[in-house]
């Protein structure tokens, strides 16, 4: 039988670093680039217009504030899930729980006896 091991923080947070960073910034410079779609949505071919007409030097600028936007993003919803930003004005406040689950086995992933998912991120 082969048996997988269960993720662990690290390797959610280095998932997250591919999937969703690398992944949203290299979408975005490929739709600034040539919006997708035989009839792209108006605002992306505008975009597209004018990032295609800056130099290089902007056009890299540009790219990295999207890489810190993004990144501000990730971490920003990182800290809601640890706990330490609060979604909720209520004096008592709730708890958020990112499990993984493989095979019938759960896994907690933002355990607030462990490392902070946010930390690993940076």
């Amino acid at each position: 039988m082969n048996k997988k091991k269960m993720m662990n923080t690290e390797e959610f947070i280095n998932a997250i670093k591919t999937v969703v960073v690398n992944g949203s910034i290299e979408s975005m410079h490929e739709t600034l680039n040539r919006p997708p779609g035989k009839k792209p949505v108006q605002d992306l071919v505008e975009l597209s217009d004018w990032f295609n007409k800056l130099n290089d030097e902007n056009k890299r600028m540009l790219l990295k504030v999207i890489k810190q936007s993004v990144e501000m993003s990730v971490f920003s919803f990182l800290c809601i899930l640890d706990g330490v930003t609060a979604i909720e004005d209520d004096q008592i406040k709730g708890r958020l729980t990112l499990h993984y689950e493989k095979n019938n086995i759960k896994k907690l992933l933002n355990d607030s006896n462990e490392e902070y998912l946010h930390n690993l991120f940076r």
